[in-house]
């Protein structure tokens, strides 16, 4: 039997804007399985990203519930949800949030820094993370010193190297040009191959396709739910110099 990873019970998410109230979810209930490869897709304003920021511990419900790992994370305080978010969750984002100054080695190693590992075991995780996206040649170059799809590379092995629950990627290819995307989208392609649990956040078709379970919403509101029986399968192309 397969193990829920993720289960959101009549989810709801209400923001006040001065004297309006907006209903950024209205009621959402989802379940994902470990290892599953999921995008939620939807227009401006559906409320994809407000349930990707929820499923993230970045926010909370402000009604409903919101089981991760067995864990019920809906009313945990700010400290809870960080501790939370460095063990359980590794994040990808479209702007790739590394830090100038650092290497990427420092950049990748940079979770582990909260999770409290020694530095030479930090140094080693990082090193074997970034081997694994291909730059392990890459080590002690800075951002400025690397392309588009190298520096979300290095942004993808700073969310594996504390072995998360969960990748949650939000708009990874938004950023990039089309060669790079498809390089981008072979990688989740293997990580997904080797167990990880990958959820997405995109508006374009094309790299939803990649998912092998699409979670439409809209209004705030799932409006489809569908297995995708024919992901594309990314090819494999050179990595940028």
């Amino acid at each position: 039997m397969m193990k829920k990873i993720i289960e959101t019970n009549d989810i709801q998410k209400t923001y006040r804007m001065g004297a309006e109230e907006v209903r950024a979810l209205k009621s959402v209930s989802i379940s994902v399985n470990k290892g599953e490869y999921v995008a939620f897709m939807g227009p401006s304003g559906s409320g994809k990203s407000t349930l990707m920021n929820i499923i993230g511990c970045l926010d909370t419900p402000s009604a409903g519930t919101y089981i991760l790992n067995d864990k019920d994370v809906s009313d945990m305080s700010e400290n809870e949800l960080a501790e939370i978010r460095n063990k359980e969750i590794g994040f990808v984002f479209q702007t790739f949030n590394l830090l100038p100054r650092a290497t990427c080695l420092e950049n990748v190693a940079l979770p582990l820094i909260y999770a409290g590992y020694n530095k030479s075991d930090r140094e080693d995780k990082a090193f074997l993370a970034l081997k694994n996206v291909g730059l392990a040649d890459r080590v002690h170059h800075k951002p400025n010193e690397l392309s588009g799809g190298q520096r979300q590379r290095v942004a993808i092995a700073r969310a594996l190297v504390n072995d998360p629950s969960i990748i949650l990627a939000d708009e990874p290819t938004g950023n990039l040009d089309t060669k790079t995307s498809y390089s981008i989208m072979e990688l989740f392609h293997e990580l997904h191959q080797k167990g990880n649990t990958i959820i997405m956040v995109t508006h374009e078709d094309d790299i939803a396709h990649y998912a092998h379970r699409v979670i439409r919403l809209r209004d705030g509101l799932v409006e489809s739910d569908e297995i995708n029986t024919n992901p594309t399968r990314a090819v494999a192309v050179e990595l940028d110099e």
